[in-house]
């Protein structure tokens, strides 16, 4: 009979619902403008415990077998975490998927994945059915509704069953538990396949980042990435953290959530500092209870304003699902590092004859464990995308970066990007930092198409903005502003208004999107005057 391991969600939630039963481990808070005022959703290892095995069980009703796989496409709510459990629990695969997919990347995710059935809300319903034919969708399980006619069915009937623990299905630790994809922001996303066992790292991330026992972590990312699993939720149900999760994220609400609850650390990643940034300062700002935050892509320009203003520090860390991880300390480094790599782990910057670049030379960031090849990377039914992941016993990451010449590495941009206009490498956030602080902007994201004067590899500069409710877009205005700002070249040359910026589950903007609706001669785009 296989042992239980700490490495293994279902045993993580088994061996704490039998020592703190009753610890509420987890509270979804549920204010949000689209939902109104609804009562926070508590769950105690007891109450994750019983309802992961009433969804099991209805999970293997269902005819899943080992390895078979399903959707789980909803908000945050805590049906997410008990599915996800679920999964443990009967060695099947659950595949997160963004609750605002829609069309094409949606089907595409259920159909390469081979989802059998979906898990999700009433939000998602809609989505779903557009591209059901598309997939091979079986059946629809709903949280919150119960509609026979659309072919869905009630996950509620499921909840409101007598508890029946179910054995444990997993032979191995290395099992897959999920097959998360890549976001996509250049085509089609790869599925990178998950084993159990890695769940069990989570909780080595939450001791290296340095959460303490009365730590409360609180995020809004969605939990159908992995930063929300690894860096709240995975550390919070093995520590035993009191963590807060959000509905969504929403940039306006965020300190108030941890005035609340008492949060005590949250996670951002890159584009959702600007748009935290962007929001207008208060007296109170720095009044919060947070002592830290663990952040993906601080944009160097905002780092040092973003912890006086909130009266915060930033631990600043790199990963990727994939693998490989980075870290820069609280206090250490040069500011804008993501760090070094952390203990057993060899990362390197290679050219591409994989030579190692010297300190200031931007190359790839490559990975593997100290003195070994790197651990075999599966993207689900693609196995020439998995090997050309690993080429030559290196992680390829993808990101361009450099080190300096104490070995602190430097984002640059990512492979097949970079920003260059009339021969300067333009700081996308630099420009972020100055347009978010106009009194009309509400969100920012910069960007590049090609240059207007047809010159190889050079882009004109493209700031996507959203104002504030009521405002008049005002070219001549934030002109101005960026020119008491920026050096004359980092100037945008265009004013994208846009009424939202399209972003990833991990608030991560969709470059792709804002392209595909840039024209010059569009309405809501206003040029750079000349001169």
């Amino acid at each position: 009979m296989r042992e239980r391991s700490e490495a293994i969600l279902a045993d993580i939630i088994l061996s704490r619902a039998e020592r703190k039963p009753d610890f509420d481990v987890l509270t979804f808070e549920h204010f949000s403008l689209d939902r109104g005022a609804t009562p926070d959703e508590v769950r105690t290892y007891a109450d994750l415990h019983a309802n992961a095995n009433r969804i099991a069980h209805e999970l293997i009703r269902r005819g899943l077998g080992r390895g078979d796989r399903f959707a789980l496409m909803m908000r945050n709510r805590p049906e997410f975490v008990e599915t996800m459990i679920a999964a443990s629990i009967t060695a099947t695969v659950f595949v997160p998927v963004d609750p605002r997919s829609r069309g094409h990347k949606l089907a595409y995710q259920l159909g390469n994945a081979g989802c059998r059935g979906v898990v999700c809300d009433s939000g998602a319903l809609d989505a779903i059915a557009a591209v059901k034919s598309e997939t091979p969708l079986e059946w629809i399980l709903a949280v919150d509704v119960d509609d026979t006619a659309r072919g869905v069915e009630s996950l509620g009937h499921a909840l409101a069953a007598d508890p029946a623990t179910v054995d444990v299905r997993l032979e191995t630790e290395t099992d897959p538990l999920q097959i998360i994809y890549t976001s996509g922001t250049t085509g089609d996303p790869k599925g990178v396949v998950f084993p159990n066992v890695k769940y069990g790292n989570y909780a080595l991330l939450g001791l290296l980042a340095g959460y303490r026992e009365d730590d409360r972590p609180y995020t809004g990312l969605s939990l159908t990435h992995g930063n929300a699993q690894a860096v709240t939720l995975g550390p919070s149900l093995s520590m035993g953290l009191r963590a807060v999760f959000s509905y969504k994220f929403t940039k306006s609400k965020l300190w108030d959530v941890c005035r609340l609850h008492g949060c005590t650390v949250f996670s951002l990643l890159g584009g959702m500092a600007t748009a935290i940034y962007s929001e207008p300062s208060r007296p109170g700002d720095a009044d919060n209870p947070v002592r830290f935050v663990t952040s993906a892509g601080m944009p160097p320009a905002i780092w040092q304003a973003f912890e006086e203003r909130f009266d915060v520090e930033i631990l600043e860390w790199y990963a990727a699902i994939e693998g490989g991880m980075a870290m820069k300390p609280i206090g250490e480094g040069p500011v804008g590092s993501f760090g070094r790599p952390m203990p057993g782990l060899d990362m390197k910057v290679l050219d591409d004859n994989d030579t190692e670049c010297p300190p200031g030379t931007t190359g790839e960031l490559c990975s593997r464990p100290a003195g070994q090849s790197a651990d075999p990377v599966e993207y689900f039914g693609n196995p020439e995308a998995s090997a050309a992941k690993t080429r030559g016993g290196w992680l390829r990451s993808g990101d361009m970066v450099h080190a300096d010449a104490d070995g602190w590495l430097f984002f640059d941009y990512r492979r097949g990007g970079g920003l260059r206009h009339n021969g300067d490498f333009i700081s996308p956030g630099t420009v972020e930092k100055v347009v978010a602080e106009h009194p009309a902007v509400d969100d920012v994201f910069v960007y590049g198409v090609p240059a207007s004067s047809g010159a190889p590899g050079e882009i004109d500069v493209v700031a996507a903005v959203v104002l504030v409710d009521g405002t008049d877009p005002d070219g001549d205005q934030l002109f101005s502003w960026c020119a008491a700002g920026l050096e004359p070249n980092f100037i945008p040359s265009y004013f994208q208004i846009v009424d939202e910026i399209p972003k990833t589950s991990s608030e991560k903007p969709q470059e792709r999107f804002l392209v595909s609706m840039f024209s010059v001669a569009a309405d809501n785009v206003i040029p750079r005057p000349a001169g």
